[in-house]
């Protein structure tokens, strides 16, 4: 199975713009392996939102779902 994830801001950078990563049953296999792919997001805060709501616990994923890492944001 394929989660589609979108990045914003400084992650998106580091991962030089879309990712998807396969094989993965719910938010922490998922930040495991995001961080073993890009080590520097292990240095950068942010939120994990699936399918458009806020999580702080795991979360079990599914084929349609979409996952967004979505650090600090500014402005004004």
């Amino acid at each position: 199975m394929s989660v589609k994830i979108i990045l914003f801001g400084k992650l998106a950078d580091i991962a030089g713009g879309s990712v998807s990563v396969d094989n993965v049953a719910d938010t922490d296999s998922l930040i495991n392996a995001l961080h073993k792919e890009y080590p520097k997001f292990t240095q950068t805060k942010y939120l994990i939102a699936v399918d458009k709501q806020v999580i702080k616990e795991n979360t079990v994923l599914n084929k349609k779902s979409t996952v967004a890492l979505l650090p600090p944001f500014s402005g004004g």
